[in-house]
């Protein structure tokens, strides 16, 4: 009875952390509420500059891959290349708009409308106007950085060898 008594607790620990698992794993479908926060933030945010010229460039990569191997058409997959870019414009909306579902997954209509309002706010517009500048320069730091260790990590490896009496 000892052994039973000892392991029960244990199984329904682990019994219970995979159906809490189990259940956390489900998804929750976002409510329309959200999904509207959700299309609100990333406006204020500016997503659309993430995929603004996703249609052209789609059709611009298709005909470029198109003429690879049909140079002879050209002609023609220039002129249908406009007429595709025409007939499918506005479809990347729909990166906008599972943008927003996925968002609206991932948080919830308080932290959505927090986040909301925090982006309106002063210090939410600041930080809109420069987290691009600080993402770039904090880029350029990490491969500066990359760089100088890359050469200590180097000098390291050379150090040690040479103890072997190897020189490398």
């Amino acid at each position: 009875m000892t052994y039973f008594s000892r392991i029960l607790p244990a199984a329904c620990l682990i019994v219970g952390l995979a159906f809490s698992s189990a259940q956390a794993q489900q998804p929750v479908a976002p409510t329309p509420a959200a999904i509207a926060l959700a299309k609100e933030l990333l406006t204020l945010k500016h997503a659309t500059g993430m995929y603004a010229n996703a249609v052209p460039g789609m059709v611009q990569r298709t005909k470029d891959t198109l003429l690879q191997s049909n140079l002879n058409y050209q002609k023609d997959l220039n002129e249908v290349a406009i007429i595709v870019a025409k007939q499918l414009a506005g479809r990347e909306s729909e990166i906008g708009d599972g943008m927003a579902k996925i968002y609206a997954s991932e948080f919830t209509e308080q932290e959505l409308k927090d986040l909301v309002t925090f982006y309106k706010s002063p210090l939410g517009q600041k930080l809109i106007a420069q987290e691009p500048k600080a993402i770039e320069q904090s880029m350029g730091y990490m491969n500066q950085w990359a760089q100088q260790f890359s050469e200590v990590v180097n000098g390291a490896f050379r150090a040690e060898m040479r103890k072997r009496g190897k020189e490398i």
